[in-house]
């Protein structure tokens, strides 16, 4: 019989997402929704990487804004925050009968892995979700690069980013109603001033390894199984 081809994808989450209304923090309904979404990819054999941003708690670039805290320290700053909101989405993970393992760019033996490529590998081989936490580990990296060099280390089919609008549009659709939705597109135009998909560093990461970025609404329940079940309707895709 034929060996069933693996499907694996990164999922890359904002850490505004966690925050909910209030903005700031972890809401634990937002965090409880988002593990029992991606436990139905795990239900339905899907190999899962996750990567989230520290928005939620700090910036670094707003850390440094004063300049009081230099770029570098408040990038690191914002690295720590992406561990907390990663050991969070672990609990809810776990909780939803999930196994988790958290990697992080940073070594912190107390509390998780150290990033190791050929580690991550089997635990998404053993259905166990891997969330890639500090960043790239460096400073001047955004969480999105780092999702994109994560997806790209692990051989994911795609990447996968989570926001409030169900794809891509040619203006802020929360500004314009007027704004246009762009089912696809290619890297460049992704990468235009008029379309913020992802930083220029990210997208060209991930045209330089073929990998297509898909944007999605992550607030419609479902959304995400049907979007790697094949069904493109409710998100855009940037690829070739």
């Amino acid at each position: 019989m034929e060996e069933t081809k693996r499907r694996r994808v990164l999922v890359k989450f904002s850490g505004e997402a966690l925050a909910g209304k209030g903005g700031f923090g972890i809401d634990s309904d937002i965090l409880k929704y988002i593990a029992d979404e991606i436990k139905s990819l795990i239900d339905n054999g899907i190999e899962v990487g996750i990567v989230i941003g520290g928005g939620n708690i700090i910036r670094g670039v707003s850390a440094a804004k004063g300049g009081v805290i230099k770029r570098t320290s408040g990038d690191y700053m914002g690295m720590l925050a992406t561990v907390i909101n990663s050991i969070a989405m672990q609990e809810a993970l776990e909780h939803g009968g999930v196994d988790v393992r958290v990697q992080s760019a940073i070594k912190m033996e107390q509390i998780c892995e150290t990033f190791i490529v050929r580690r991550a590998v089997r635990h998404l081989e053993k259905n166990r979700v891997v969330i890639f936490a500090s960043g790239t580990g460096n400073p001047f990296f955004t969480t999105d690069t780092a999702a994109t060099l994560r997806a790209v280390e692990i051989g994911a089919d795609m990447i996968i980013k989570a926001t409030k609008v169900d794809g891509i549009y040619d203006k802020d659709p929360e500004k314009f109603p007027d704004a246009k939705k762009l089912s696809s597109i290619t890297y460049e135009r992704a990468m235009s001033d008029d379309v913020k998909v992802m930083d220029d560093t990210a997208i060209a990461l991930a045209k330089d390894n073929n990998l297509p970025i898909v944007v999605f609404n992550m607030f419609s329940e479902g959304n995400l199984l049907s979007i790697i079940n094949g069904d493109y309707s409710t998100c855009s895709i940037v690829k070739n």
